[in-house]
């Protein structure tokens, strides 16, 4: 197959702390978990829950978790236990993407990063597995606002697992997008594109795998070919949690208006817009929320420990 992509641990700039660099340097597996969902994403005290349980079922499968961000002018994987907290209370915390990460760092600002940042943090420490709750796309109605998470998940070779990406977006645009940088999707347990809240979007997928063993032979061969693409995993949110394609696209609609009225842009959109479907689907979407971003956890760290268990 040829070699598998090397595993650089140490980096002049990036902190990655002691317990997360002896697992890469032993080969042991490990998850990157993105920052910008607690500080941005989820409401207090949510994003206190969804942290511990993200943590909870990456070490639960036999992986190590490491939290991306940028704490106080210092890129980092993994967050001590005051760092998180800090970050978790939201106070003076930008959201920070690939393109701030510089400016970050030489205003020492806390920065909570996204996909694409938390990507090029990873991937740049030699970590091959990140998980996510939805990654980002095209914006409905605003063809030219996409994500630089799909610019990202076009140059680092990371396997990220997620539940599609949010339902805030055009996921028919998006999947074409994916489809045109040469991202490679593949659906764990669904033959459907995950629209995040929902297991439904009418977007049949090309690949379906069944379990993390099929997962691990895809990326092998892709590291093999060379790719220097993601290979994207995705999941349908937890049945007992997830809404109705119809609740979603009803809530979305409804806080797509309020957010043109109130004339809210820029960063500022995907966090208003999420609130606002909470509200709306009277807490059952933040319900969905955390409980995918623990599945996904999950699932990262159960294929993170298949890959590791076929580097040794």
């Amino acid at each position: 197959m040829g070699p598998l992509l090397p595993r650089p641990i140490m980096h002049s700039l990036i902190r990655v702390l002691p317990r997360i660099a002896r697992a890469l340097a032993n080969g042991e597996p490990v998850v990157a978990l993105e920052s910008s969902v607690l500080a941005q994403g989820l409401p207090c005290p949510e994003n206190g829950d969804a942290a511990r349980a993200m943590v909870d079922a990456v070490e639960a499968s036999g992986a190590i978790a490491g939290i991306t961000a940028v704490a106080r002018g210092v890129p980092t994987i993994g967050l001590e236990p005051d760092e998180l907290e800090r970050f978790l209370r939201r106070d003076g915390v930008r959201k920070v993407s690939a393109r701030d990460l510089s400016a970050a760092v030489a205003s020492r600002a806390d920065g909570a990063t996204t996909v694409a940042a938390s990507l090029a943090l990873a991937s740049a420490v030699g970590i091959q597995v990140f998980a996510t709750g939805g990654i980002g796309g095209v914006h409905r109605g605003a063809p030219y606002d996409e994500s630089a998470d799909l610019a990202e998940l076009a140059r680092s070779p990371m396997l990220v697992v997620c539940a599609g990406a949010k339902s805030i977006l055009d996921l028919e645009a998006t999947w074409e997008r994916l489809e045109t940088l040469g991202v490679t999707v593949v659906g764990y347990r669904t033959s459907e594109l995950p629209g995040f809240f929902t297991a439904e979007t009418g977007i049949p997928l090309d690949t379906r795998v069944e379990d993390v063993g099929d997962v691990a032979a895809i990326w092998r061969a892709h590291n093999a070919l060379g790719r220097r693409q993601s290979v994207v995993v995705v999941q349908a949110p937890p049945a007992e949690h997830r809404l109705s394609r119809e609740t979603v696209g009803a809530a979305v609609e409804q806080a797509q208006a309020l957010a043109r009225r109130n004339a809210v842009r820029g960063a500022a959109v995907t966090p208003f817009l999420l609130s606002e479907i909470t509200r709306l689907t009277g807490g059952g979407s933040l319900v969905a929320n955390v409980a995918l971003l623990r599945e996904n956890a999950a699932l990262a760290g159960a294929v993170a420990k298949e890959i590791a268990i076929e580097l040794r």
